[in-house]
């Protein structure tokens, strides 16, 4: 354990967060998600909810504020219903920890894939609501 590091902050997690650079994407999927089948940096937080990651995740770094949508979720396909809880829940550790986010951007379930597959990891969580996927794009953190 460390000190002012959030416990469900694995060190797995720890060492993508710190890898990665501004612009990169990191996704923060649902457990029913492909995560192997759409990138090969695979990371297991199983049992850990999308929210709790989301409040350690934006306490280490922060979002792009250089792109109008630093923060993306898949679109409800036809003929299903969207819990919109799932993305409340998201918002409210968003705004609490990086006030004036843009909207989050939703993005057809096929370009979510192609976006997963692009991006620096993918982080299998233990979410279990339809529609919890969610990417983030890593902005640049102000130098002191």
């Amino acid at each position: 354990m460390l000190i002012g590091i959030d416990p469900v902050i694995s060190p797995e997690l720890l060492d993508a967060l710190f890898r990665m650079g501004h612009g990169d994407e990191l996704v923060l999927a649902d457990a029913f998600f492909p995560g192997d089948s759409c990138n090969s940096r695979v990371i297991r937080a199983d049992g850990i909810k999308i929210p709790a990651l989301l409040d350690g995740i934006l306490a280490l770094t922060n979002l792009d504020y250089a792109v109008p949508h630093p923060v993306m979720m898949m679109q409800v396909m036809p003929g299903d219903t969207l819990d919109l809880g799932v993305e409340k829940s998201y918002r409210a550790v968003i705004d609490r920890r990086w006030p004036g986010t843009p909207p989050v951007e939703r993005i057809e379930r096929f370009a979510f894939y192609e976006r997963a597959k692009k991006a620096f990891a993918v982080v299998m969580t233990g979410e279990t609501r339809t529609y919890g996927n969610i990417i983030l794009k890593k902005g640049v953190i102000p130098l002191q």
